[in-house]
């Protein structure tokens, strides 16, 4: 949702022109209106008074355009951690995000406690080649504390030329002391939907929700199913450490798995500003199981899907709880000075919740394990024996090792770290594809 706000121009700052209109406007109010108004009224002359004190008497000549902004900035600032002002430059960095291709590290970040925290990182980018994870929170930016800096002016920071080095400090949940990660900046292309065959299996993972993301699924679906053709079983959808994004490409990513009813609700202050989203016929998956696997990185857009998805009981949501950010930010741009965003709504699951600082709780939980190899000093099998019979010469064979069913064939498989979560939802679609056959049957 978009909304057009025209600023003023002349020789007065545009934080004084745009107050001078409010009160203009409150002044010609009818009378009760105008009287419910006078507290509005009041703080506003209080902002004129104070803002013609500071360029009259501080002890530097301040800089009238900076001093609006940082007024609006903090105004932005106390509402809640996604609102905030955005100069032209951050308003246009912005609109490339969304078109899924910008400059800097590749993480998603939010403000808490004063920090930057680290929402996620993006498959393949600089933060995500240094090992930056979810959860983690950024306290120094080339040494210069994070503390008392807005997430616009930390971002800004973080952003600079391609090929040029940013130290951040982190703070990782779990580990006793901060340690600086080393990041090279680069051009950010993001491909917000890849895939691959596992076994009679599509998995489709999903990085973030740009303009192309239900267009790169509707591909990425329609190429790996003509791959499979009747042996087609179902889809593991990977919404992983996924920051969120566009609303209108969460619906549609929603709408491509069901084939009628709600998928989302969004509703703010007054009722007229209520919105349904309705699914219309045609599912990708063809009827067969979903699985939808979530964790503490996915927000926003993804626990839309994954809300939707699990109300209307066609897939299962697999993993650990979300991260819990059920609000709608409406970017309103502002003529000539970039845009604000604002919280504008909350959005709500088919089933009526709001997921707000809750989260989705998955179906299933299943933390992400990590699986190591058996102590190999210890005797577990007969050759470890003394004076065992040696194992007879066998005959060598053009047998080539047959695929084991996690990939697509080309090698992949063998290079990936076994992933626990996926490997659990993978057998739970194959005895529900079971399942569904025998019923068929």
């Amino acid at each position: 949702m978009m909304k057009y706000l025209t600023g003023g121009r002349g020789p007065m700052p545009f934080g004084v022109v745009f107050a001078l209109a409010v009160l203009a406007a409150l002044l010609l109010q009818p009378g009760p209106a105008r009287a419910a108004d006078d507290g509005i009224y009041r703080q506003l002359n209080l902002f004129g008074d104070v803002l013609e004190r500071i360029r009259a008497d501080y002890v530097e000549e301040v800089d009238d355009p900076e001093l609006i902004e940082a007024a609006i900035t903090g105004m932005l600032r106390s509402l809640d951690p996604h609102s905030s002002y955005m100069p032209p430059k951050a308003y246009r960095d912005m609109r490339e995000q969304i078109k899924g291709e910008f400059g800097g590290l590749g993480i998603e970040v939010t403000m808490e406690n004063g920090l930057v925290k680290v929402v996620s990182p993006i498959d393949g980018t600089p933060a995500a080649r240094a090992g930056m994870k979810a959860g983690d929170f950024i306290t120094q930016l080339d040494g210069t504390p994070v503390m008392g800096m807005t997430l616009a002016e930390a971002v800004k920071k973080m952003r600079g030329p391609v090929n040029s080095e940013i130290r951040l400090m982190v703070a990782r949940p779990g580990v006793e002391k901060p340690f600086e990660v080393k990041i090279i900046r680069d051009v950010i292309r993001v491909q917000s939907v890849r895939s691959r065959l596992e076994g009679n299996m599509v998995y489709v993972r999903i990085t973030s929700f740009t303009e192309q993301t239900n267009s790169g699924l509707e591909s990425a679906m329609a190429k790996r199913k003509a791959e499979l053709g009747n042996n087609f079983k179902g889809v593991v959808l990977d919404l992983r450490n996924n920051p969120g994004g566009a609303l209108d490409q969460a619906i549609a990513v929603s709408d491509a798995f069901l084939d009628k009813g709600e998928i989302v609700s969004t509703r703010g202050r007054r009722p007229e500003e209520t919105h349904r989203y309705n699914a219309k016929a045609g599912d990708l998956a063809q009827g067969l199981p979903v699985a939808v696997l979530i964790n503490g990185g996915s927000a926003s857009a993804s626990e839309i899907v994954a809300g939707a998805l699990q109300d209307h009981q066609r897939a299962l949501v697999i993993g650990t709880k979300s991260f819990g950010k059920g609000s709608v930010q409406s970017i309103i741009p502002l003529q000539g000075h970039g845009a604000i965003r604002l919280t504008t709504a909350r959005y709500y699951t088919p089933s009526g919740t709001s997921i707000q600082a809750k989260g989705i709780e998955p179906d299933i939980i299943v933390e992400q394990v990590r699986v190591e190899r058996p102590n190999n000093n210890r005797r577990h099998s007969e050759a470890d024996l003394p004076k065992h019979l040696k194992a007879e010469k066998r005959k060598a064979t053009s047998q080539k090792p047959k695929n084991n069913g996690n990939g697509d064939g080309n090698g992949e498989a063998a290079d990936r770290p076994r992933d626990f979560q996926l490997s659990y939802a993978l057998d739970l679609l194959r005895g529900m594809a079971l399942l569904q056959r025998r019923n068929g049957e």
